[in-house]
């Protein structure tokens, strides 16, 4: 069991409140402290808590476990925190927020155990789906758990059944399900129904309702009961096995003590609280583990003095209110397990260990590899590379209220450096009148005309284009053009990227680069992707912006562009050449271009994964796919599209991107010798952002 981890979490989550999800959280850290060096817990939410108090399941695993966490980083919002932001319809907020504090930790911890919400107060109706939201973010399998308290074998099975179902649906792999407090000679019974209905490959477990994790402390009951502690605070953690009212006469009650008994009583019941005392210390009775006096009445002095000169006392709690309501606040307190009771916590984990397949768990877990990547961790990731090597961008359209914006969060996120191209006072100006807070001595604001580089790069562009009849006018006269200034920048060194289109045209930001910057060796073809951010994954589109009908040699290269971009940002091509027919069932010009380019980019890369000519459907859909295309490695589970031409291309992204909300990041160019982007002159400030985080990337392998 030494394998190294190519999972690093699991996600444990319920479909309701109380259903024991600690034995769950304690049996796993237990285990896994034992296969993995270090191991890190975490809480995307927890419930409100009262100033100075701390998170129970937080404390009570780090404590215990003594693990090297602080409480403020092992979770990422209160529950009221979480609702504040879905009323203000700011779902994504709460997905980014909670994937950073996800990957803090995780960047220090081997494993990380995740517990979800506990399904307590204001909210729990949209928990379940917040669960599966976040499980599904954060790329990690899932455990869930459910309680078959109150239900009946069938209802419980459905209930497992159903939420591993809506786990499955959106894409989040299960790897056990967990049926808790079953009765013990209903277990068996149990692991064989779930069994039924599971795929072979999810495990089926059940763990028995044991009386010494549902029954209450005194501890717990004290802070229910609002109770002072009179006498023998050092025993507070003691289990009530059972409680009764001591209202009969001593003789007869003393019939009715069972083991760990909690005696409730009036507390001028010097009888009572006498006897059970006594009962306690002798062997022919059970064990007392504590007496709640009702009515905030005392004991006289007389008794107390007694009391305090016995050797072996048990907890001795006064109550305000009377044995009625006593008695009831008692039997509905939901018992918890917590830091100091560790007799709690060591019978979870013996009953995770007894009941639960754990070598056949810890297999899943440390073989289980995420399948692909969802647009909030794909755009978190982005981030953090660009962070760790900062390049320098420049942004020629210096006046542009959307690059502004963008200027402004990206220099906020100190994740790169920035030139604005244009003149300093008109920014400021512009600035002014958008109420922007951008500080421009954190950026580099050049105004081309103004340049000391303006003759020198004149001349390099003379250099480079007097055999296609460009003299030295011409040249100074482009190098006025924002455009071809910030490409001769990147050209000459002086920044690592560009990024313009907000207000130019695609030929007029790619046209410099064309002439001056260049292919790459081996590339014969300019082309582009887009990052297509779906619901629950990340497609990359080529080409969709700038080859309105290549050849089928074209096609093949700019497939092998988009696979290899498509591994530079983390995603493992699995390309789809896309027509309007699969496999060999159609012909015609335009499905046999296809073919013919799947041919060359198998001959010229055969360890690429592609599939083609392929219809869109059976490229994505695992049903369509495995009919049309039984024996395919990509039918069903495409993530990067080759479109036949441009008009397919272009059209499509953009219904996508406007059908389904999708984020379109790019185009993203590929095939120059160094990083220009082009932006739609319909960009939003998102989109720049975005594209000068990916030429920031691209920038970091020139």
């Amino acid at each position: 069991m030494n394998q190294k981890l190519t999972n690093k979490a699991v996600y444990i989550t319920t479909t309701e409140p109380n259903s024991g999800k600690s034995i769950i959280s304690l049996g796993l850290m237990h285990l896994l402290l034992g296969k993995a060096a270090k191991v890190g817990y975490f809480r995307p939410i927890i419930d409100d808590l009262a100033p100075g108090k701390i998170d129970n399941h937080i404390n009570t695993v780090i404590s215990y476990f003594n693990l090297d966490l602080k409480f403020e980083d092992a979770y990422a919002f209160k529950r009221s925190e979480v609702i504040k932001k879905k009323n203000e319809n700011k779902d994504d907020e709460i997905i980014g927020h909670i994937i950073d504090k996800f990957k803090t930790i995780e960047e220090r911890f081997d494993f990380i155990l995740v517990e979800g919400s506990s399904f307590v107060g204001e909210g729990s109706l949209i928990e379940f789906d917040i669960n599966v939201l976040i499980a599904k973010n954060l790329g990690v399998p899932a455990i869930i758990l459910a309680s078959a308290k109150g239900k009946t074998m069938e209802e419980l099975i459905s209930t497992l059944y159903m939420a591993f179902d809506s786990f499955r649906e959106k894409g989040v792999e299960v790897l056990s399900v967990i049926a808790n407090m079953v009765d013990s000679n209903k277990l068996e019974h149990a692991v064989t129904e779930l069994e039924k209905v599971l795929p072979s490959n999810v495990m089926a477990n059940a763990i028995p309702a044991n009386p010494k994790l549902s029954n209450p402390s005194i501890k717990e009951i004290v802070d229910a009961l609002d109770g002072e502690i009179l006498f023998g605070e050092a025993y507070i953690n003691n289990q009530a096995g059972n409680f009764s009212v001591g209202a009969m006469q001593l003789r007869n009650y003393l019939t009715h003590l069972k083991e760990n008994a909690l005696v409730i009583t009036p507390g001028d019941r010097a009888d009572v609280i006498l006897g059970a005392l006594q009962a306690n210390l002798s062997e022919n009775y059970p064990s007392v583990s504590g007496i709640v006096l009702t009515g905030g009445l005392t004991p006289e002095d007389s008794i107390i003095k007694l009391i305090e000169g016995l050797s072996d006392i048990v907890p001795i709690i006064s109550a305000p209110r009377g044995t009625y309501n006593v008695t009831n606040q008692i039997g509905e307190i939901k018992s918890q397990i917590y830091a100091e009771n560790t007799d709690k916590i060591i019978t979870s984990i013996k009953e995770f260990e007894k009941h639960v397949k754990v070598d056949q768990l810890v297999e899943r877990l440390i073989t289980f590899e995420t399948k692909g990547v969802t647009p909030r961790m794909f755009q978190y990731n982005l981030l953090k590379q660009a962070k760790s090597n900062k390049k320098h961008i420049v942004l020629p359209e210096g006046y542009d209220e959307r690059v502004l914006r963008a200027t402004k969060q990206l220099v906020d996120l100190d994740a790169v450096e920035i030139t604005l191209l244009g003149d300093r006072k008109l920014i400021e100006e512009k600035l002014l009148n958008l109420d922007l807070d951008l500080d421009l001595n954190l950026v580099n604001v050049v105004n081309p005309i103004e340049s000391p580089n303006f003759e020198a790069y004149s001349e390099t562009l003379y250099q480079l284009r007097k055999h296609k009849n460009v003299n030295l006018a011409m040249a100074q006269d482009l190098m006025e053009d924002v455009s071809y200034f910030g490409t001769m920048m990147v050209h000459k060194g002086d920044a690592d990227g560009m990024v313009s289109g907000a207000v130019h045209t695609t030929q007029h930001t790619i046209r410099p680069a064309l002439q001056f910057i260049k292919t790459k060796p081996k590339t014969s073809i300019v082309s582009s992707v887009f990052f297509m951010c779906l619901e629950d994954r990340v497609s990359v589109y080529g080409d969709c912006a700038i080859n309105p009908n290549p050849t089928s040699e074209q096609l093949s290269e700019i497939a092998i562009s988009s696979a290899q971009t498509s591994r530079a940002f983390g995603i493992d091509p699995k390309v789809a050449m896309l027509s309007y027919s699969s496999g060999t069932s159609g012909v015609g010009e335009d499905v046999d271009k296809v073919r013919a380019a799947t041919e060359l980019i198998k001959a010229k890369n055969p360890e690429l994964k592609v599939e083609g000519p392929i219809q869109y459907d059976a490229a994505v859909d695992m049903r369509v796919g495995k009919t049309k295309l039984p024996n395919s490695e990509v039918a069903g589970q495409a993530n990067v599209f080759i479109f036949p031409d441009l008009n397919t291309g272009n059209n499509t992204y953009k219904a996508v991107q406007r059908e389904t909300k999708a984020l379109a990041i790019g185009p993203i160019i590929q095939g120059l010798n160094k990083p220009v982007n082009d932006l739609s002159r319909g960009c939003t400030t998102d989109d720049i952002f975005n594209t000068v985080i990916v030429t920031v990337i691209q920038a970091q392998d020139f």
